[in-house]
């Protein structure tokens, strides 16, 4: 049976995992974990892995030229190069406050990407 070996990032201590998985690849159990975090992390990243997305993007008649941004939960690993396509195409106008949706389906993932920062209008 496989063995895939990962260091969990669920929390700071970085726990060395072993997800035991069959032929098909279904995971079989996780070893390694002080938590029960890491026990599902390591079955998350085995079989559908996800992750935040953090940027910014483009901001017209704000004083900074950009705004922070994220997506609202995690999205499929293996759509974070389409959704970095589409906030580098991304453009907002001010103002901007925290939690503001500037995309409502990022990458067709059904998940927003969301302002993290405020940006007022500049004078």
């Amino acid at each position: 049976m496989p063995t895939i070996e990962l260091t969990c990032i669920s929390c700071p201590l970085g726990c060395p995992l072993k997800v035991e998985t069959d032929q098909d690849g279904k995971v079989l159990g996780v070893t390694g974990n002080t938590c029960k975090r890491g026990e599902d992390y390591g079955r998350k990243e085995v079989s559908a892995p996800t992750r935040t997305v953090t940027s910014t993007v483009k901001i017209l008649g704000a004083a900074a030229p950009v705004i922070a941004v994220r997506t609202k939960t995690d999205i499929p690993k293996n759509k974070i190069f389409a959704c970095m396509d589409e906030i580098r195409k991304a453009c907002v106008k001010a103002p901007i406050h925290i939690g503001d949706v500037i995309l409502a389906d990022i990458a067709g993932t059904g998940v927003p990407l969301v302002a993290t920062a405020n940006a007022e209008k500049s004078a």
